[in-house]
């Protein structure tokens, strides 16, 4: 599931293991205010618990914005929110706070039961 990419790999100032097992991993992101993250991943869902924070930009491996949260408008950063794996990706901090998210990475996500 994880990669050369995995966040507390390639970005280990910023990304940090708190608790791990077979069925989950707990990490706290830290981005300080201005500060930009090396390029990273998260392969796994992640229910994440947000500490602090405000804007950010989020941008590809090619450098391009693929989410910039200044450009939209009454931007919130929810306190609590479920996000899909992520791409190789950087984040740089945009706002006056540091970004703090604690972030609970599911290992083994449940596949949807159909319904007859």
């Amino acid at each position: 599931m994880f990669d050369e990419l995995d966040g507390p790999k390639a970005a280990p100032d910023h990304h940090r293991v708190l608790f791990e097992n077979d069925e989950v991993r707990v990490l706290e992101t830290t981005i300080r205010a201005g500060d930009r993250t090396p390029l990273h991943t998260h392969l796994a869902p992640t229910v994440m618990y947000v500490v602090s924070g405000s804007h950010f930009i989020r941008r590809d491996e090619h450098g391009t914005t693929m989410l910039d949260t200044r450009a939209i408008p009454d931007f919130v950063l929810p306190r609590v929110l479920y996000g899909q794996p992520i791409p190789p990706h950087t984040l740089e901090n945009t706002g006056e706070d540091d970004l703090v998210v604690i972030g609970v990475e599911l290992k083994h996500p449940s596949t949807p039961t159909p319904t007859v």
